[in-house]
């Protein structure tokens, strides 16, 4: 195998959550008389944490007010919005096929701790992942910590990780790290987006993973 450890982004990566998050937080906007974001603007924030993400979405610089807008925002995302957020069809297959073949995987996700919680729990996905790092345990994205520190848990070299996301907050993390990149363009960031980060290649579907794993060249998105 080339990779010992296959770290995962989670929302637009494993777990179709982008249409929760953009509701959300456009709800969160409306009821805290802010700019509705439009889809776009959401979709470039997605996978950073959520003071960054508030900040640049909402230029709000102040603490006091960026942590009031984050708790209209989990409080929409947990109890009131009901968009669904399944996981992509074929993640879990996916999931068990690869620690089957002795895969180390790993999840490093904006979320924070406690969402990646509740999100395992409600898809029973936990025990797959030997380690995780999630938004407000390091810097947010792209600074290169939160794979540092996974690589350090999990004793694996930087050249014997993957790095799989959805974003170029993830690929530009990767990269930072000194780790290989794959990313998804069923995500937030369409294919020339993701190009643009020089991830080793580009997959449509994350069933497809295992078969390029396995050194099949040929589903490189053009």
């Amino acid at each position: 195998m080339r990779y010992d450890l296959i770290i995962f982004d989670w929302d637009g990566t494993v777990m179709d959550s982008i249409p929760r998050i953009v509701s959300s937080l456009q709800s969160t906007a409306a009821a805290c008389r802010l700019k509705i974001p439009s889809m776009a603007e959401i979709h470039d924030i997605v996978g950073l944490s959520l003071p960054v993400a508030v900040q640049m979405l909402f230029d709000c610089h102040e603490e006091q007010e960026q942590q009031q807008i984050i708790a209209v925002y989990r409080d929409f995302y947990v109890e009131k919005d009901t968009t669904p957020s399944p996981l992509f069809a074929g993640a879990e297959t996916v999931l068990q096929s690869l620690k089957a073949q002795g895969y180390q995987l790993a999840v490093a996700t904006g979320k924070a701790r406690p969402g990646l919680e509740r999100a395992w729990l409600a898809t029973n996905t936990g025990h797959y992942f030997s380690a995780s790092r999630c938004a407000q345990e390091v810097p947010s994205k792209p600074d290169p910590a939160m794979l540092r520190e996974i690589l350090e848990l999990t004793q694996v070299k930087a050249e014997r990780a993957l790095m799989i996301g959805d974003s170029i907050h993830d690929l530009n993390m990767a990269a930072n790290a000194g780790v290989d990149s794959l990313g998804v363009t069923y995500g937030v960031h369409d294919a020339q987006r993701l190009q643009a980060a020089a991830p080793r290649h580009l997959i449509n579907a994350i069933t497809e993973l295992p078969l390029w794993l396995q050194g099949t060249d040929a589903l490189v998105t053009e």
